[in-house]
């Protein structure tokens, strides 16, 4: 999983071996299992030494979690860009709440296997990373929150709305919407599924503000 940022004093190299670790792991994990998949699995798949692994992630269970922060981020940050760019383009904020759908989808179309990971993660309670799991969801439904405020306070969506549980809906609305498409619908496009995401979004979220 590709993140465009380079971290600064020379750990370039560094952050390279973590994203083909990190790849490494949610493409086995998708394929046979956490529970199945062994740090030597990873290290073999990434192309790097047993050790390399536990030098940049302390055990299988925090390499994993740090793969959900790095993900989940990715995804916010994807989405938030959405939002802004619409925003400097004079678009509306359901022209915002359009343009994050697409982002989401472009982004399940690039990682499938994590976010495949992260679906089945969220409906498991006993993981040791339950927690960390809740604070990287928030900070994906976060920035569509805060667009749906946004529109909500400017008057272009009804004060009705429940924000926190719309966010939340948009954003699982994509997430199993792409998935479906993906496992059962694979002929379908990217600006297929985009299209009848937008029709459902511009029934079910724009409306008449408040009078």
């Amino acid at each position: 999983m590709d993140s465009s940022s380079t971290a600064p004093g020379g750990s370039t190299r560094r952050e390279a071996t973590r994203q083909k670790l990190y790849e490494a792991a949610v493409t086995l994990i998708a394929e046979q299992g956490f529970s199945a998949t062994t740090v030597d699995e990873i290290a073999e798949r990434a192309g790097v030494a047993k050790g390399t692994v536990y030098y940049n992630f302390a055990s299988k269970s925090v390499l994993f979690e740090e793969l959900l922060r790095h993900g989940v981020g990715l995804l916010a940050a994807s989405l938030r860009e959405a939002a802004e760019k619409t925003a400097r383009d004079g678009g509306s904020k359901v022209d915002a709440l359009d343009a994050m759908v697409r982002a989401g989808l472009v982004f399940i179309d690039r990682y499938p296997a994590f976010t495949q990971l992260y679906v089945a993660e969220m409906w498991r309670t006993n993981r040791a990373w339950q927690s960390t799991l809740m604070v990287v969801r928030q900070q994906a439904v976060a920035v569509v929150e805060d667009v749906l405020r946004e529109g909500v306070e400017g008057g272009e969506f009804s004060d009705e709305i429940d924000v926190p549980l719309t966010a939340s809906a948009l954003v699982g609305m994509v997430l199993v919407a792409a998935l479906d498409w993906q496992s059962f619908q694979p002929e379908r496009s990217l600006d297929d599924v985009h299209a009848a995401l937008s029709r459902l979004l511009q029934g079910r979220v724009s409306g008449p503000g408040r009078g």
